[in-house]
């Protein structure tokens, strides 16, 4: 049964039109009045539902009721990531839902080669946005995480949250699940492509995080979050 993700508060026995994403989803699968889909609005669990009447411009449901599923991972790991270039952003934020993140944050660091600001920072954002409820309508996940607006390193790191762990190649680096400890929220930050530059390193050093490694091989910037992510939230599975 189709996964569609419904922008709207969902409630037991409403009828009500989806919204324009969810409509067209339904659209798209040539969708007919009777047939059932599962809805979810990200607040927790997910509904059954029938299609009521497919129009040109709307598409009506009656909502079923609720069930309580819940696949998210145990540890909650909020992913920081100086943003790689052309398409692996992407494939990065699909993955990452996939794998369990809470939330993502990207970030413009001194080595980015993609650089976003103003309208185009808001527009990939919500590219982004629209690629993680993809993610969680494919993988049966009901709560999407949020992916953040675009902010420079430094403004980011002055106001992040706790410490948390970074990805680094430096000596002494920890590796990264003995370093994530019994912690059941981290934050991940990891580097573009060349990773973060010394200077951005120390600054985090200096505030607490704790530089962690894995393993022997250097990993792409695209692959190195998702391999970490992978052993924080499987791990506790």
């Amino acid at each position: 049964m189709p996964r569609i993700h419904c922008a709207l508060p969902l409630a037991a026995g409403a009828r009500l039109a989806l919204p324009p994403g969810a409509a067209r989803h339904v659209q798209v699968l040539r969708l007919q009045p009777g047939d059932g889909i599962t809805l979810f609005d990200g607040r927790g669990g997910e509904y059954q539902a029938v299609v009521e009447h497919m129009g040109r411009s709307e598409v009506r449901v009656e909502v079923g009721a609720h069930r309580p599923v819940e696949c998210e991972a145990a540890v909650a790991v909020h992913l920081a990531v100086g943003m790689p270039a052309n398409e692996r952003m992407d494939w990065l934020v699909e993955k990452a839902t996939e794998l369990g993140v809470a939330s993502i944050q990207p970030l413009v660091t001194e080595r980015s080669v993609l650089r976003l600001s103003g309208e185009r920072a808001q527009k990939k954002q919500a590219h982004w946005q629209g690629v993680a409820i993809a993610a969680c309508e494919q993988s049966g996940r009901n709560r999407v995480p949020a992916v953040h607006p675009v902010q420079a390193f430094p403004v980011w790191l002055a106001g992040s949250a706790p410490a948390g762990l970074v990805l680094s190649l430096r000596d002494g680096s920890q590796p990264v699940v003995p370093a994530a400890g019994d912690r059941t929220e981290i934050t991940l930050l990891s580097g573009p492509e060349g990773g973060l530059a010394p200077p951005e390193e120390e600054a985090a050093f200096a505030r607490g995080w704790t530089p962690v490694r894995l393993g022997p091989r250097v990993l792409r910037a695209e692959t190195a979050p998702l391999a970490a992510l992978a052993v924080l939230t499987l791990a506790a599975a």
